[in-house]
C-alpha cells in the first residue's frame, strides 16, 4: 500500500531540498570568497552603536552647510517624513507617546511633533541635539548615520513606524527628496536631486557632477563576501564606511582613493578612522533574512536550483556559498547596461562585480540601477540578452529559487 503523505510534511520535504540543494550549490562553483571569521561580540555591540547613532561630526555638513535643521524645525511634519521614507523606531517611543498616537492625540501633521520625535532619539538614522529655548523645543545641531539608508522598520506598530531592522535597505528612502529640502542648495541642483526616486542615491554625483543613481544596497549578507560594493572598490567593507561616512555623509575624516585622482578631507580631526574596525564588525554580523514562510513555491525552487547551476548559467558569476566572488566583469556583462553615464566608467575599477543574492526577496528592484522590478524581470532580461532559450516556466523555476535563498 502507498503510504499517504500530508501537505504539511510534504511541504517540510520540499523546504528541505531547496537547503540541501544551496549546499550543494555552495559546495561547488569554485568560489574565492575568503572564510568566515570569528567577531569579537564586545567590538560588534560598539559597532552597532556606532552604526546607529555616530554621525562621524557630519554635523558640519547637515546643519552648517545645508541648514536641515532649520527646514525640519519648519516644514517636516511626521507624514512628511513618513512620506519620504524615513522610519520611527517605536522601540524609542515612551508608552505615554504610544498611548497618544494610538488615541489620534498627536499632530502628525506639525513639525513640531516632528522635533519632539528626534529629542527622543526616535527617528532611524537623524541625530538631532534638541534644546528647549522660551519653552520651545528648537533644533541646535543635526547629522546623520549609517542607519539612514541602510536600516527599516519592520512595520509592527503602524507604516514605517516599528522595530528597527539593521541593515535591510531602506527602499522606501528617497534621499534626494530630503536633500532637494536643503534652502542651500539652487533649483538646478535640486532638480536632480529630486529626479533620483525612492530607494536611490548617487554616491558619487558630488565628486563628479554626473547623476545616475543606485539602489541602495544593504549591509546585511557581507560576511565572507569579497567584494561589498556594486563595483567592488574596495577589498573591505571599511573601505565603503570610510567613503561614505566621509565623502557622502560629510563626517570629519579623510578619504582618499589615487584611482579616481580623490583626496578629500573634512574638518582638521579624525572622527572615522578608529571606529571602522568595530562598525565593520557589526555589518558582517548582519546574517542574511530568511524568505518569509510561503514567499516561495518550493518544489518550484527545487527545479530552479538545477538550472541555476546548469542551462542558465548562474552559478558561472554567483558561485558559492556567498553566491559572488572577488572576480570582476567588464561593463558589457551587466544587464544594466549600456547606461550614460556609465556607473562602472565613475568608479575605481570601471567594472561590476556580481551581487550576492542570500536575502534578495528583501531588497526589489534589482540590477545596480533597479530596472528589474522582480526576479522574473531580472531572469527574463539575462534570458533575452544572453539567448539562453528557457521557457517561461523555467523562468518561473528559477525566480522561486532566488527567493529560497
Amino acid at each position: 500500500m502507498r503510504k499517504r503523505i500530508s501537505p504539511a510534511v510534504r511541504s517540510a520535504g520540499l523546504a528541505t531540498a531547496v537547503a540541501a540543494a544551496g549546499l550543494l550549490l555552495a559546495a561547488c562553483g569554485g568560489s574565492d570568497a575568503p572564510p568566515a571569521t570569528t567577531l569579537d561580540p564586545q567590538l560588534v555591540a560598539e559597532g552597532k552603536a556606532i552604526f546607529r547613532d555616530d554621525t562621524f561630526g557630519d554635523e558640519a555638513q547637515w546643519t552648517d552647510t545645508l541648514r536641515m535643521h532649520e527646514v525640519i524645525e519648519q516644514a517636516v511634519s511626521p507624514n512628511t517624513a513618513l512620506a519620504v521614507g524615513l522610519k520611527v523606531d517605536a522601540e524609542a517611543l515612551p508608552p505615554a507617546v504610544v498611548a497618544a498616537i494610538q488615541q489620534g492625540a498627536v499632530d502628525l501633521d506639525s513639525p513640531a511633533t516632528t522635533v519632539t520625535l528626534l529629542k527622543l532619539g526616535a527617528v532611524v538614522g537623524v541625530k538631532a541635539q534638541v534644546e528647549t529655548v522660551n519653552g520651545v523645543d528648537r533644533i541646535r545641531r543635526l547629522g546623520i548615520t549609517c542607519a539612514l539608508c541602510h536600516s527599516t522598520v519592520d512595520d509592527s506598530f503602524a507604516k514605517g513606524i516599528g522595530k528597527r531592522l539593521d541593515g535591510w535597505a531602506n527602499r522606501d528612502l528617497d534621499p534626494g527628496a530630503i536633500i532637494a529640502l536643503s534652502p542651500a542648495l539652487d533649483e538646478a541642483t535640486k532638480a536632480v536631486y529630486r529626479s533620483w526616486g525612492k530607494g536611490k542615491f548617487d554616491p558619487r554625483f558630488n565628486v563628479d557632477g554626473l547623476s545616475k543613481p543606485v539602489v541602495i544596497p544593504p549591509a546585511f549578507g557581507l560576511q565572507g563576501v569579497p567584494r561589498v560594493t556594486f563595483t567592488g572598490d574596495g577589498d573591505e567593507v571599511a573601505y565603503w564606511n570610510r567613503y561614505v561616512s566621509v565623502v557622502e555623509m560629510g563626517g570629519q575624516g579623510s578619504f582618499s582613493e589615487p584611482r579616481l585622482n580623490l583626496d578629500v578631507v573634512h574638518g582638521t580631526q579624525d572622527l572615522v578612522s578608529a571606529k571602522l574596525p568595530a562598525l565593520q564588525a557589526y555589518q558582517l554580523s548582519l546574517a542574511p533574512p530568511p524568505p518569509p514562510a510561503g514567499s516561495f513555491d518550493a518544489a518550484a525552487a527545487v527545479r530552479g536550483q538545477q538550472l541555476f547551476a546548469g542551462r542558465a548559467q548562474c552559478i558561472s558569476c554567483h558561485a558559492g556559498a556567498t553566491f559572488t566572488s572577488a572576480q570582476l566583469h567588464p561593463p558589457s556583462a551587466s544587464m544594466a547596461e549600456p547606461e550614460s553615464p556609465s556607473y562602472a566608467s565613475r568608479s575605481a575599477t570601471k567594472m561590476y562585480r556580481a551581487t550576492p543574492l542570500r536575502g534578495n526577496w528583501q531588497h526589489a528592484p534589482y540590477f545596480h540601477d533597479g530596472s528589474a522590478a522582480t526576479q522574473e524581470a531580472v531572469v527574463e532580461t539575462y534570458n533575452q540578452r544572453l539567448g539562453l532559450g528557457l521557457s517561461a516556466a523555467d523562468v518561473r523555476d528559477l525566480a522561486q529559487y532566488l527567493r529560497s535563498l
